[in-house]
């Protein structure tokens, strides 16, 4: 049994949105299923603009795919927190902040080393500052801003 802080290569079963997967880990038979958040970003939702194709850049990266897991703890919907990464693509955070489909998440960049701040943060300067992705629209809405407008809207 998987704890909340732990690092295992595991196999991708699943990408449900632009920054959380599923992924088996473990001995065929005996493998465990996580659900895991990439730490790091938060991704357009799937109904927000880009939410199908942030969806489908990191099934790209991750699908049926080997991949890296270091997680460092379980979030409030019971999901493995993680730096994921493939051997291919290095850190698949910073890779979707590169293309320009995730925010840097930077209310919890307290939980990132310092030297991957600074990788996301210029990450998405750069993609910002070339329109890359979300940053075409002139008035690309953050996911927490478009999650607090849609609660809102919904409970009137």
């Amino acid at each position: 049994m998987l704890g909340a802080v732990f690092v295992a290569v595991c196999l991708t079963v699943g990408v449900s949105d632009g920054d959380t997967i599923k992924a088996r880990c473990g001995d065929p038979g005996a493998y465990e299923e996580v659900k895991v958040r990439i730490g790091g970003i938060d991704a357009p939702e799937k109904r927000q603009p880009f939410g199908q194709r942030a969806k489908e850049a990191m099934s790209d990266l991750v699908y049926m795919k080997s991949v890296k897991l270091e997680c460092s703890k379980l979030d409030r919907y019971g999901r493995h927190v993680c730096t994921v990464s493939t051997a291919a693509d290095g850190d698949v955070g910073l890779a979707m902040v590169r293309v320009g489909l995730a925010w840097w998440y930077r209310d919890y960049a307290r939980e990132q080393t310092a030297a991957a701040r600074g990788l996301y943060e210029r990450a998405e300067a750069q993609a910002s500052g070339a329109k890359r992705g979300l940053w075409a629209e002139a008035d690309a809405q953050a996911p927490w801003e478009w999650r607090r407008a849609s609660r809102a809207t919904t409970s009137e």
